[in-house]
């Protein structure tokens, strides 16, 4: 292994295609990223077959721009990372298959990435993780604090036990009328709305630090019921106001309760939700005022990309991490079976 460490990484778990070309862990040299979200959009979310033929589609023109781009070839790479899941099958096979058929064609170790840990060093190529810390994880599909004591080691002390933080703005924006993808217009609607609707606070029981936002959609869907059903106006932006600050509320009250029983001083925090500009901004005022060190990725950096695949690629590579040519995608898959 040499000085100069270059992890070729591919990412093709759900409407993204991208490849990237990362450097001893943190330089990134290319950063390509082919999105779908104009081709989905008309259907109201990702279709799974759809996704999967644009990525074949995209594929070999994304490997090459990222190669380019970082004005290397095959021959300089030293190992390539692939997303092996959680993902959608279709997608996640393309993906992987790509990445396979360029280690054996070029003869370089192939390396499995948890798409999570993924998310967690996409943190890692703006500032180094200081370890302990609590990772907060809030994606399309995932809700989960992880605890980490160091590079590669994960500890789930949380996750959600029913909707995902992301798939619930979904679906409250399409019971308000907003178009896919609805988390970013909700987060937009929210700046300009009033917080009147009362909507739940769900903590589960005492010290738990699981989720459950499905009480909280049902909720939502409900009212608006209600409203219509008694001919009574609704505010979109006063029910994007109320759902924003219900959910906020309980992640950052959940995030901070986790960093002081586990004694970290860095929270960081990862997935594309990570992008809220409502959570950003209550993250950073509670950990100002529990003096808590936070990170929270650039807005490239927090939706789906190879170069957080990359990074992680890395330190696995490091440790010996490698599949052979049966690796095959996974929809599902502990991120701890990657504790190293």
């Amino acid at each position: 292994m040499n000085n100069q460490t270059k992890i070729l990484a591919v990412e093709t778990s759900c409407d993204e295609t991208s490849v990237s070309v990362i450097e001893n862990g943190t330089n990134t040299l290319s950063n390509i990223v082919l999105s779908q979200i104009e081709s989905h959009k008309r259907f109201g979310g990702v279709v799974p077959e759809v996704a999967s033929r644009h990525h074949v589609e995209g594929m070999t023109t994304t490997i090459d721009e990222a190669l380019k781009k970082a004005q290397v070839t095959m021959e300089d790479i030293d190992a390539v990372a692939v997303t092996q899941g959680p993902g959608l099958i279709g997608a996640l096979l393309v993906g992987i298959n790509a990445a396979k058929a360029l280690a054996f064609a070029y003869d370089k170790p192939i390396i499995p990435v948890h798409h999570i840990a993924g998310h967690i060093y996409a943190n890692h190529l703006e500032q180094p993780l200081q370890f302990p810390l609590m990772a907060l994880i809030v994606s399309g599909g995932h809700t989960e604090l992880i605890y980490m004591k160091d590079h590669l080691n994960f500890e789930v002390i949380g996750e959600t036990r029913d909707d995902a933080v992301g798939e619930a703005y979904d679906k409250v924006a399409r019971t308000i009328g907003l178009s896919y993808p609805g988390g970013p217009q909700i987060d937009k609607l929210a700046a300009e709305g009033k917080d009147r609707y009362d909507f739940p606070r769900v903590w589960l029981e005492n010290d738990s630090y699981d989720f459950s936002f499905s009480g909280l959609k049902s909720a939502v869907i409900n009212k608006l019921h209600n409203l219509r059903q008694k001919g009574e106006a609704i505010e979109a932006a006063d029910v994007a106001t109320s759902f924003q600050n219900s959910v906020v509320e309980v992640l950052v009250g959940k995030a901070m309760n986790a960093c002081r029983a586990y004694d970290v001083q860095q929270l960081i925090v990862a997935g594309g939700v990570a992008s809220n500009k409502g959570l950003r901004t209550h993250l950073t005022q509670a950990c100002k005022d529990n003096d808590i060190t936070l990170h929270i990725p650039s807005m490239k950096l927090c939706t789906d990309n190879a170069a957080m695949i990359g990074a992680a690629g890395h330190y696995l590579y490091q440790r010996g991490m490698q599949a052979d040519m049966s690796l095959n995608g996974l929809s599902s898959i502990d991120i701890e079976a990657f504790t190293m």
